[in-house]
């Protein structure tokens, strides 16, 4: 099965609401609500029960789509966590919400990952004072993250200041809603890491 295409396919497909397109994906605009079945001539057929292997290939994908992530930095990822002592879908997890283009999207500073990706990409954010070009960048305790004052202006950021004023941060690193500043504090806690996938899955897929 391949996972590629439009961002509102995609969810469908899997069946289930990715929020890739910030947020129309909960607005009665979006496709995944409009047309509430798999994409195609067959779409609205029921669908199949997954097999423990479909099951866990869905999975995958599903957090490589969620987080932009190729097969080989998945792999990755799973790797320095199965190393590490303690849980290793936390591990996972954690690895990944603390990616910077993680840590713009949570912070309400854009308004999806798939912008903050682009925007971390393009230079427009600084971390500890210096431009940083990589959205896999990872965070660390003390690290000081915000927009370049020279892209402040810009129009992706209009909506910036309004988001701000409704949006709750994660426990683990704070914002500066005045300033459009991020400290991150300490390692993500446990409550803080996504509900929506089952890393039990995804591990017994790499397992073996």
């Amino acid at each position: 099965m391949r996972y590629t295409g439009p961002k509102e396919k995609l969810s469908r497909r899997l069946g289930e609401n990715l929020g890739l397109k910030a947020e129309r994906s909960f607005s009665p605009k979006s496709a995944f609500f409009k047309k509430p079945y798999r994409p195609g001539a067959h779409g609205k057929g029921r669908r199949r029960a997954l097999s423990e292997f479909g099951a866990q290939l869905a999975e995958k994908q599903k957090i490589k789509i969620v987080y932009g992530l190729t097969e080989r930095q998945l792999e990755k990822y799973f790797d320095k966590a199965k190393r590490k002592k303690g849980i290793t879908g936390n591990l996972l997890l954690s690895s990944l919400e603390k990616r910077l283009d993680s840590v713009i999207y949570k912070s309400g500073l854009a308004a999806s990952r798939t912008i903050a990706r682009q925007l971390a990409s393009h230079g427009h954010f600084l971390v500890n004072g210096k431009k940083t070009t990589i959205p896999s960048y990872e965070t660390k305790e003390n690290d000081i993250i915000a927009i370049k004052p020279s892209s402040r202006a810009k129009v992706i950021f209009a909506a910036v200041a309004e988001r701000l004023k409704k949006h709750e941060a994660p426990s683990w690193f704070s914002v500066d809603k005045k300033n459009w500043e991020i400290k991150i504090i300490s390692e993500p806690k446990t409550e803080d890491l996504p509900k929506n996938f089952d890393t039990s899955v995804i591990i017994s897929y790499y397992s073996k």
